[in-house]
């Protein structure tokens, strides 16, 4: 059974990392799930829909994606989180998605630490290119 991933994010960054992840990877639809957080959602409405989404997936481990610490999507996925059947990690962005749906097959540690990996990697220096002298 596949390693379920669910982003909850501020809105719209959920959907829209969910929809790359799609064009990359059309075949992860059924493992991937995004929940928006509008501005203006108590915590608690949030909560109650993440629960949701979270039923909908048959006890099947969760990796939980959140975009950043200390708001509003990531305390609402603290609460949603069990650290056993499911793990939570800040800071997504595309390459630490990606990497999640292309492993979403292992267990869910592994699966947690190489979505932190490919996160991390992913963000990197580039030079600037080289301005012509004329």
């Amino acid at each position: 059974m596949n390693t379920r991933l669910l982003i909850i994010a501020h809105e719209p960054l959920a959907h829209a990392l969910r929809e790359c992840a799609l064009h990359v990877f059309p075949d992860c639809a059924a493992d991937l799930q995004a929940l928006d957080v509008p501005p203006d959602e108590p915590p608690e409405a949030t909560l109650l829909a993440a629960r949701a989404l979270r039923a909908q997936q048959d006890n099947a481990p969760l990796l939980v994606l959140t975009d950043l610490l200390g708001a509003t999507p990531s305390n609402v996925a603290q609460r949603l989180v069990d650290g056993v059947h499911s793990r939570l990690v800040a800071g997504v962005n595309l390459p630490m998605l990606l990497r999640a749906v292309t492993y979403r097959a292992e267990p869910l540690e592994q699966l947690a630490a190489r979505a932190l990996a490919g996160g991390t990697q992913g963000v990197v220096p580039v030079a600037a290119p080289a301005v012509a002298v004329g």
